[in-house]
């Protein structure tokens, strides 16, 4: 491991040339407080200047001290001026509050007090557009680092947590393809595969440590993601952090049940007047709460900046994840017979039982790059360039539990699983700010390229043993070189597809009047590639065309709007093997894309200077064109199948006194298939991927913000969610999952130097599920404490 601290160091050494210089720093928002990205900061005089990371922070280091004008300015803002006189080893701050439109720039402040700290507005990613959320017509909620911090958080399933309806389904199964987890949200099953706004494909659970935010974008986002990465019910974006033009870093550590050691560092500095780099590095190690069962990984984040002009920046982020794990196999119910089980009695009495040993293990190393290029041509036009890369593998065993419906035995299916997937992505966006005919247009034109490979060299599936669930006995072969001689003549060769999906999109945002505007967008696709590299078929080509529309009308400048939106989704639909009714004349046939079509209105709010953020919409989701049976031919499939998902969620985001943050929502969903081959047994039925149909999340925390105790803080919060039928079909039955309330809490202490927190999971000690047509039991009561030194 003494390879990985190696940039570290490094980068702590280059800063000893630097810590006793001048500084300028600050931040940059609008009017509303909230900040803003990629804003040029520049000393007019030597043309040097740093631009603006996602809190909208700048920081410059290198230069003569004297008497300078400091400028900031962006695109579709008001340039802002500063006359300064800095002396040496003087550390001056500076905010700019920039105005947009034909409004003066006369308000400059000196000082700056978060408030909302659980509320980050203007997320670029999820319109490729500089909006704040209020005129946005979309849905978004965005879970920042400082939830993440305070709630110590270790993995992903416990971030999303306080996103609005948003549940796991599946934990990682580390395989190929989907091993990574499964979330369910407005109705439809949902995996993080956005970093940065492009596609990042991995196969096992993400590192939390080179998170900025988490962009959780409601809806078929189809018109600017593209079908590879879209889910009809929403996306996942991750959005990492970057590097800034100041030495300063964290050191945590974190200890706490089941084995729990993590240690993590974030080290940032100065290379030269114009360059800059941040290393983000977590090793983490944990067992499961059942009697078997751990995950282990290491992952580093390097990630640079180069700004060679006042117009012109490079960004470079680049992650590596090397991790093992022995992930515990899941417990499926059968798909195919009646179901043999009414309860959750009996898999309760088997809930610390992993049915696995820490011997069948996974590795699952994932890499990905992201080179971005952006620059300003005019004052009403920015090019953004970026090209993107992800490799992922899977190699190890991967075992899951099959319901053999006599009501106590499952079989055990193993395999060794080789596969390795790479993904390209490249994007050309043009940013646009500009009038016609005296109405602002935010314009943004983009072409996209993708192209994923699957390569897939694993062994077969074969029966390792039966458990009884009832006694809990197992006859299984638990042991690594037991199960390589069981799977030694399984081989089922070379198994490889690709995929490749070129795309171009506009997206227009008009103020109408300074209190109205509408979007209007549209995507064209054509989707290609070939279902085995190596048979040299290729899949007919298809094309689908994605438009939106969104309107917002604000009823209060920047506190109060409505909106309405209406959005499209497409999935391109891999060709099926089909034949005739009798099982003659079999042949391999094409289908167009699915499509999904989404309306939703609702109401936006933003009080008391950021204080208050509220949405409250509602949605209604119809995905046309789902393969279905032939009624006619069982050996032939058809398009025409038909699901309906609508409900309304509310979040909560506020600061209502000093010292006290709020984060809270509440989702009601109703789903159903309206359209189906009656046989398959969905008709009129809930979706196994629905999920609970209510959920609620909250957190709340409380941090003294002067005194004697100053800094000692309390946070308490959890997740509540309605009873789920996790196998839901009319040929087998039902099979509940019970509802579950889940309470947390913690304790802390914080300096400007560093951070205590003791957090406690699961006060009640709940034993609850999660599933897909699995029963997973979830963790029991855990502790952990987290130690945090800032530098």
């Amino acid at each position: 491991m003494n390879r990985f601290l190696l940039p570290i160091f490094l980068l702590i050494g280059l800063q000893s040339a630097f810590a006793q210089q001048s500084t300028i720093s600050g931040t940059v928002t609008n009017p509303d407080g909230s900040p803003i990205e990629f804003v040029n900061v520049v000393l007019k005089e030597i043309n040097s200047g740093a631009v603006t990371d996602q809190n909208g922070n700048y920081s410059i280091t290198t230069f003569t001290p004297g008497r300078y004008t400091l400028i900031s300015s962006f695109v579709g803002y008001q340039s802002a001026e500063r006359k300064i006189n800095i002396q040496e080893n003087e550390h001056l701050k500076i905010n700019f509050t920039l105005k947009d439109d034909a409004l003066q720039m006369d308000e400059i402040t000196v000082t700056y007090t978060q408030k909302n700290k659980f509320h980050r507005d203007s997320s670029f990613i999820v319109s490729k557009l500089p909006l704040k959320d209020i005129e946005n017509p979309q849905v978004y909620n965005s879970i920042p680092k400082t939830i993440l911090k305070e709630q110590v958080v270790t993995n992903m399933n416990d971030a999303l947590k306080n996103a609005t309806g948003v549940t796991r389904l599946w934990e990682s199964t580390g395989r190929g393809g989907d091993g990574a987890e499964f979330y369910s949200m407005r109705g439809f099953s949902v995996q993080p595969t956005l970093v940065n706004g492009m596609p990042a494909i991995n196969n096992a659970g993400l590192d939390p440590a080179n998170v900025e935010s988490i962009d959780i974008i409601k809806g078929p986002s189809g018109t600017l993601f593209g079908s590879p990465v879209i889910s009809y019910g929403g996306l996942i974006n991750i959005t990492t952090k970057q590097p800034y033009e100041s030495f300063g870093g964290s050191i945590n550590y974190i200890t706490g049940s089941n084995g729990l050691n993590r240690i993590a560092t974030d080290v940032n500095t100065k290379i030269s007047e114009q360059a800059f780099a941040r290393v983000n590095m977590a090793y983490n190690k944990q067992n499961s709460f059942q009697d078997a069962g751990f995950s282990e990984s290491f992952f580093i984040a390097p990630s640079f900046k180069f700004q060679p002009s006042e117009k012109l920046t490079f960004l470079l982020n680049t992650e590596f994840l090397q991790s093992e794990s022995a992930n515990n196999p899941m417990l499926f119910l059968n798909r195919g017979a009646e179901l043999s089980y009414d309860n959750i009695n009996v898999f309760q009495d088997a809930y610390s039982r992993s049915f696995n040993s820490n011997d069948l293990t996974i590795r699952n190393p994932s890499f990905g790059l992201q080179a971005q290029a952006l620059y300003e041509i005019s004052d009403n036009w920015t090019s953004q360039t970026v090209v993107s890369r992800s490799n992922t593998k899977a190699k190890g065993f991967y075992h899951y539990l099959w319901d053999l419906t006599d009501g106590e035995s499952f079989a055990r299916y193993i395999s060794k699983r080789n596969s390795e997937t790479n993904t390209t992505d490249i994007q050309q966006n043009f940013l646009g700010d500009f009038k016609i005919g005296g109405l602002r247009n935010r314009i943004v034109i983009g072409l996209d390229y993708f192209n994923s490979e699957l390569t897939d060299n694993s062994s077969a599936y074969v029966q390792n043993g039966t458990i009884n669930i009832q006694t809990q006995e197992d006859t299984g072969i638990l042991t690594q070189a037991g199960t390589d001689a069981l799977l030694e003549e399984s081989y089922s060769g070379i198994n490889s597809a690709s995929n490749e999906v070129m795309s171009a999109y506009i997206s227009n945002v008009i103020n109408i009047t300074p209190a109205l505007s509408a979007m209007a967008s549209v995507r064209l696709d054509r989707f290609g590639g070939k279902p085995s590299i190596y048979s040299g078929e290729e899949i007919e080509q298809q094309y689908a065309v994605s438009p939106k529309f969104g309107i917002v009308y604000q009823v209060l400048q920047d506190k109060l709007s409505v909106f309405g939106n209406y959005m499209n989704g497409f999935s391109n639909v891999a060709p099926q093997q089909v034949a005739n009714a009798d099982g003659s004349n079999p042949r391999l046939k094409t289908f167009d894309p699915e499509n999904a079509n989404q309306y939703e209105g609702g109401i936006k709010s933003n009080f008391f200077n950021n204080r208050v953020s509220a949405t409250a919409s509602y949605y209604h989701i119809t995905v046309a064109n789902r393969l279905m049976t032939d009624p006619e031919n069982i050996n032939n499939s058809i398009q025409g199948g038909e699901v309906v998902s609508k409900g309304y969620e509310l979040s909560l985001t506020a600061n209502p006194v000093n010292g006290l943050n709020l984060i809270a929502g509440y989702s009601n969903n109703e789903s159903e298939v309206t359209k189906d081959y009656e046989a398959s047994g969905y008709l009129g039925l809930r979706p196994e991927e629905a999920g609970p149909a209510e959920l609620i999340n909250f957190w709340a925390s409380y941090s003294i913000p002067d005194g004697d105790f100053k800094g000692l803080g309390l946070g308490f919060g959890g997740n509540i969610a309605s009873e789920y039928k996790t196998l839901n079909r009319a040929g087998t039955g039902t099979f509940t999952l019970p509802a579950y309330q889940i309470f947390n809490a913690s304790l802390s202490y914080s300096t400007f130097q560093y951070d205590v927190i003791l957090k406690v999971n699961n006060i009640m000690d709940e034993q609850y599920f999660s599933g897909w047509s699995t029963v997973t039991p979830q963790n029991l009561r855990n502790y952990s404490l987290s130690l945090n030194f800032k530098f």
